[in-house]
């Protein structure tokens, strides 16, 4: 932080890992998720100069857990250029910061660049910078658009039109101690995935931006058909590095778990199991991680659940709680050894909720395995997906019963649902990039109206705990102990349709956090926001039911809320609202459905 603040970058705090009002996405991934908008050629309140640490979370990376190198929770360092400096500046900085601010010796760093395609020439530009600062020539490799692109979307192929993207140049640590297995194949390189190799850090250049294919006079495309693109007039350094890697590659040992920000946990781990790490490094590697993120998800508002983040969350626990059992300890401990990250009674005290209710499931899925003769692969995944058994677990049980599983058909399921759960993330990521329709437009700004008249009919207490939005319908969970009843769910709803009707101007401003407190707007005031933050106001000189019973002053507005949009610019255009369905979704928690009137009021 130091390093590019000296270099005028202003410095902005991290977004929440679960987003506050962001349907699209079920955590924050990377540190340029929440800045995307800005990469699209939004004005950035601080400036075109910005650097920050993200803490950010892949739920796709769960499995890949176990190895020298993945996590699913890592702390992002990042930095970017709105349309400022761009190669040359970046990639020297960066090699300023890896070899001297971090003492890396420049012997041990490899780099690739873009090999370029039919459409995108090579980036020799980047390979030319790192040669001229003296990273030899046979350390410099190039790969195509699966290594070495980036857009929302992925390759160049993939991406719809109007979409931008660039070449990326990604920095590699060579372990030299490690040796290389042939079992990855017969030559070493940056990419391979032997542990020789580590990815520390990558810097994205955004310079291009996907445009319509030529075509003759009767429309038929001409040349490379699909693709093809135009420079930006605006082009962004996006730059993003792995905490952890870094610190691994900066002790010269591969195995990241070895860093002191696991180190803590994995000790706890041992004395309540009696194993050590040297002899059992997988379970261990998998606590460590899956505790981490945990507790940062479940101080983020997470309870375990069934769906979206509380899904993921119970998959990490109870994972870990697993891999402690197969080491010897008991999942009620689990809680104990969370506390080596953060102590926390809200952490314990979820944590040992789940595993009572694990503990009760486990029984239930072992009597289930004792009704079974033959267990095929499709139904160990199914014991995995309903009872939360890793495959080991079943696996071992019946080995001891003399009988083997076809662990080729119980991969062949697992792959199956992994597809169907990314394609899922993928698209929620990418709807909320991508921009939104006008009818999710509509939505959106009818969530903000929904949150504040709950707020009146139920009382103050009452905050948005998530939200869903498509084209069919809004989903909205909020926190509030008791069904609502029929009056209430009325009066709810015609607050919200009396202010569509009075067509409220939507107005967005951008204020310090001193000033949207002092505004009453609606937010979660933890120390995480920016300095600088995006409020939508909705509705001066609003009209409201006098028996409301959140009358707080927002400066004359119906609803006051941190936002980063989009909406719409004036009630009206909603049109009206039906509340559809109101449900419980756990202790505490309830859920709205809500569908636009098909006519307007």
């Amino acid at each position: 932080m130091d390093f590019f603040k000296a270099r005028k970058h202003a410095e902005i705090k991290p977004a929440r890992i679960v987003l506050d009002n962001d349907t699209t996405t079920l955590f924050t991934s990377s540190g340029m998720q929440p800045l995307v908008p800005y990469l699209l050629g939004e004005t950035h309140p601080d400036g075109i100069r910005l650097v920050d640490s993200q803490p950010s979370f892949r739920s796709g990376d769960i499995e890949e857990v176990g190895d020298n190198r993945h996590t699913t929770f890592f702390e992002m360092l990042g930095n970017w250029s709105l349309g400022d400096y761009f190669k040359k500046e970046e990639i020297e900085w960066l090699l300023e910061f890896l070899t001297k601010q971090l003492e890396l010796p420049l012997e041990k760093l490899h780099v690739t660049c873009f090999e370029g395609n039919n459409s995108v020439p090579k980036d020799e530009q980047s390979a030319g910078i790192w040669k001229d600062l003296g990273v030899p020539q046979e350390r410099i490799y190039f790969y195509g658009d699966q290594k070495n692109w980036w857009s929302k979307s992925g390759a160049p192929d993939q991406m719809p039109v109007g979409e931008i993207g660039g070449p990326d140049t990604e920095v590699f640590y060579e372990f030299t101690e490690v040796k290389h297995d042939t079992k990855f194949g017969d030559q070493c390189h940056p990419n391979c995935d032997c542990g020789r190799f580590m990815e520390i850090c990558n810097a994205v250049f955004i310079e291009y931006k996907k445009i319509l294919p030529f075509t003759d006079v009767k429309g038929k495309k001409i040349g490379s058909g699909d693709v093809r693109f135009e420079t930006l007039k605006q082009c962004d350094v996006d730059f993003g590095g792995g905490l952890e890697r870094l610190t691994a590659a900066a002790n010269d040992n591969p195995d990241i778990f070895e860093i002191d920000l696991f180190q803590d946990i994995i000790k706890v781990a041992e004395e309540i199991s009696g194993k050590k790490y040297s002899t059992d490094q997988v379970p261990f590697r998998v606590i460590a991680d899956h505790l981490r993120a945990a507790t940062f998800i479940i101080l983020d508002g997470v309870i375990p659940s069934n769906k979206l983040q509380g899904y993921i969350l119970r998959r990490l626990l109870r994972r870990s709680a697993i891999k402690l059992r197969d080491l010897g300890g008991q999942i009620k401990d689990l809680s104990k050894v969370a506390m080596a990250v953060v102590k926390s009674d809200l952490v314990s005290k979820v944590i040992n909720e789940e595993m009572d209710r694990f503990g009760k499931t486990l029984d239930k899925g072992l009597k289930e395995i004792a009704k079974i003769k033959e267990i095929d692969g499709k139904k160990a995944f199914d014991l995995y997906q309903t009872y939360g058994f890793p495959y080991e677990v079943t696996e071992e049980i019946f080995r001891q019963k003399g009988q083997q599983i076809d662990k080729g058909q119980y991969k062949e399921e697992f792959e199956k649902h992994r597809e169907l759960s990314r394609t899922a993330s993928v698209g929620m990521f990418k709807g909320g990039l991508a921009g939104h329709s006008e009818t999710e437009t509509k939505y959106h700004t009818a969530t903000h109206l929904l949150h504040q008249a709950l707020r009146d009919v139920l009382g103050p207490e009452v905050f948005q705990k998530g939200s869903n939005i498509n084209q069919e319908r809004l989903r909205f969970d909020f926190s509030y102990d008791k069904k609502m009843t029929e009056e209430e769910i009325k009066k709810t709803e015609k607050i919200i349709n009396d202010l569509i009707k009075q067509d409220l101007k939507v107005d967005r401003e951008f204020m310090t956090v001193p000033e949207a407190q002092k505004l009453n707007a609606i937010g979660l005031f933890t120390g995480k926001y920016d300095e600088t933050v995006s409020i939508y106001e909705i509705g001066p000189n609003f009209k409201l039911d006098p028996e409301a019973k959140d009358q707080r002053d927002r400066g004359g507005y119906y609803s006051a809320e941190f936002c980063g949009g989009p909406h719409v610019e004036h009630t009206g255009v909603i049109g009206g609202i039906k509340i559809t369905k109101e449900e419980a979704v756990s202790a505490g928690i309830r859920r709205i459905y809500a569908e636009l009137l098909k006519s307007e009021i």
